[in-house]
């Protein structure tokens, strides 16, 4: 009866008889509905899709964290056997791009073992056409990891997972939920207010009406991977949009042809997403035995590893992109562009000194 519904149908009724939900609860529907969410539908990357992510931008962005990758695989004296996995590989541009510049280094390839998660059918059949030749499996989940070190890549992987938002009021933080007002999707307040003391210390003197958005989903995927990372060694690396450390702010958003949208409208069409809070992250990777690099903005890390070189290098043997080469390198780097808004993030065993940081 319910696969007859359409996802709109499913989570109005499912308000109807059990109260409004949490914003959590409405993002994990809406993206990973076993059948009907955003990420089981088609590919939702490039022009035809929604949106554009940074490997599908240019090469120079995975070929410099391929770069990445082999300098901490030989600060662990270039182990024999590892696993390299990335979370939300996309259409595998991002892990081809990689692939093609760390192969290069003598006993990588034959060390790497190569695993990716991925809920997306299609994306994981276009995955497989470019990465075949690696002979990729599929995570189902977090724990169960081949034996030896783990390096682990994640782009714009967690602004994905579902965030909790509250407001302060007068009487404490309220969670805001979604309910049906006129048969409409509406948000509102629980009645039960929460008090101030259960709250972060960063928000303590918030004012009234600030929000607060919370990813216990996220804090629990890094706490398995940390688990991970310290028993066996190796590095967390995410990029995302977001910020340092915990603060105020709406920042739940809606993108649907590359345009902003209503994230009460179209659900399982429309990519819902949030800025990470890479200061609780930190704060989880710590507490599991990891070491934590100070937040990098994805402009800063490129050009610490070399992008202005790598454009040159491109320009030079393909002077007829140079133009295209220019522009996916300012893109990549700019201020005004992707460059301060995305941050990026590295929790590693200790000891590894992490190329692109400062420490």
């Amino acid at each position: 009866m319910q696969d007859t519904l359409t996802l709109e149908q499913q989570i109005d009724l499912q308000i109807t008889s059990s109260g409004p939900m949490s914003v959590a609860t409405y993002m994990g529907i809406c993206l990973t509905h076993p059948t009907k969410g955003y990420y089981k539908g088609a590919d939702p990357l490039g022009a035809r899709g929604d949106f554009v992510t940074a490997p599908e931008i240019s090469q120079m962005f995975g070929e410099l964290i391929g770069f990445w990758l082999v300098n901490l695989w030989q600060q662990m004296s270039e182990p024999k056997a590892f696993t390299l996995v990335e979370l939300g590989p996309g259409r595998g541009t991002l892990m081809a791009d990689i692939l093609r510049v760390a192969c290069r280094a003598p006993g990588f390839r034959d060390a790497l073992k190569l695993r990716l998660f991925e809920t997306n059918p299609a994306l994981m059949a276009e995955q497989n056409a470019r990465l075949e030749a690696y002979e990729p499996k599929w995570l189902q989940d977090f724990e169960n990891f081949d034996d030896g070190p783990v390096l682990i890549v994640a782009n714009e992987f967690f602004d994905a997972l579902p965030i909790r938002q509250f407001v302060r009021k007068e009487d404490g933080w309220h969670e805001r939920q979604i309910g049906l007002v006129d048969g409409k999707r509406a948000f509102g307040l629980s009645p039960t207010p929460i008090p101030t003391s259960a709250m972060p210390d960063a928000v303590a003197d918030a004012p009234t009406d600030s929000m607060l958005e919370v990813a216990f989903a996220g804090a629990e995927v890094m706490t398995r991977l940390a688990k991970i990372v310290a028993r066996q060694g190796g590095s967390i690396l995410a990029i995302d949009y977001g910020y340092g450390s915990t603060q105020t702010g709406d920042t739940l958003q809606g993108v649907r042809r590359h345009t902003f949208a209503n994230v009460l409208e179209a659900p399982g069409e429309t990519d819902l997403s949030a800025h990470v809070d890479f200061g609780a992250l930190a704060n989880v990777a710590r507490a599991g035995g990891l070491a934590v690099q100070p937040l990098a903005t994805q402009g800063e890390f490129l050009k610490r590893l070399g992008i202005a070189e790598r454009a040159a290098a491109l320009s030079g043997a393909n002077p007829g992109s140079a133009e295209d080469i220019r522009i996916a390198h300012d893109r990549l780097v700019g201020q005004d562009q992707m460059g301060t808004l995305f941050k990026v993030f590295c929790a590693h065993s200790p000891g590894l000194m992490p190329p692109g940081f400062v420490s």
